[in-house]
């Protein structure tokens, strides 16, 4: 069979360029650090890897959200602890004021530091975060918690809705706080017998002004109020940190999934350094091999056979 010299040429043109284009692959999977550099080049691999990537998108989007509800659960707890402190003051200075040993005066000058508490009360009840978000308002974020209504007594101005946020697969928390649920209502039983909730900040200026009257026998109905309200922050402060113990235990989950999810992609996506640069450097032997057996293959000719 006779090779004519086009065909040569051609073989090897074509021979060392299917060389060139296995070289240029692995020098771009080295650079890229990827094994798979189109979906054509493994489309069942490619699929997988993009649905990984997705799930792996899902959990740093529930990672992330577990942070955000994490901060703000630490800032109402804070809050709220806060609030419980001053709210035992306010109870030993109404014991304290009960006491038949304290006269007019006396009640009076403490009616001066449960006003000081009772605004420290309402500073705490009205705690914004970073964001300049009321986090005891519910959902009504932007509105304070607790201000003046139309009858100049302060009332609770957020709502009762109870958001809820995604921080795994099927696992979701509550992300905000009802002010009502912190600062609760109160019942109060009057002398006839009858009940009626009271506010809770209600409470606080009726002593105020029980001290300020000395009426010992307000005074006295109060040291229970403050009771049953410090009931409900202490419920309060149990259920933000119940809150966070599910964070935190989801937390971990998430990063162990992550962790998991991430090194299998890297097993299915990452380029193997040690076969990539063997493959390299094998692959730049044949193409130099090839291109010196064409220089000097080229330069034979029929006169080169007869002499």
């Amino acid at each position: 069979m006779q090779i004519s010299t086009n065909l040569m040429f051609d073989r090897a043109i074509a021979q060392m360029g299917v060389t060139q284009d296995r070289l240029a692959k692995t020098q771009m999977q080295l650079t890229t650090t990827k094994e798979i550099l189109k979906p054509s080049d493994a489309p069942d691999k490619s699929a997988a890897i993009t649905r990984l990537n997705s799930v792996i998108g899902r959990q740093e989007s529930y990672v992330e959200t577990i942070r955000t509800t994490m901060d703000k659960f630490s800032q109402q707890e804070t809050a709220l602890k806060n609030s419980s402190d001053v709210l035992i003051r306010l109870k030993e200075l109404t014991v304290q004021a009960a006491s038949d040993t304290n006269g007019p005066e006396s009640r009076r000058l403490i009616a001066v530091e449960v006003k000081g508490l009772r605004d420290q009360l309402l500073s705490l009840a009205n705690t914004q975060d970073v964001n300049g978000n009321y986090i005891f308002s519910g959902t009504r974020a932007t509105t304070a918690a607790f201000g003046t209504d139309s009858s100049g007594k302060l009332a609770y101005q957020g709502d009762q809705t109870i958001s809820q946020v995604g921080v795994g697969e099927q696992r979701d928390v509550s992300n905000n706080r009802s002010g009502t649920q912190a600062f609760s209502r109160v019942i109060r039983t009057a002398d006839d017998g009858s009940q009626a909730g009271v506010g809770f900040f209600q409470v606080v200026d009726d002593l105020a002004a029980a001290l300020s009257g000395n009426d010992v026998k307000a005074i006295q109905r109060t040291v229970g109020e403050l009771d049953a309200a410090q009931n409900g922050m202490t419920e309060s402060i149990a259920a933000v940190g119940s809150g966070m113990n599910v964070l935190e235990a989801q937390s971990s989950v998430a990063d162990e999934n992550l962790l998991r999810m991430k090194s299998t992609l890297s097993q299915m996506r990452d380029v193997d350094y040690t076969e990539a640069i063997t493959k390299m450097n094998k692959d730049m032997m044949a193409l130099e091999a090839a291109q010196s057996s064409f220089a000097k293959i080229s330069q034979l000719n029929l006169f080169d056979y007869i002499r």
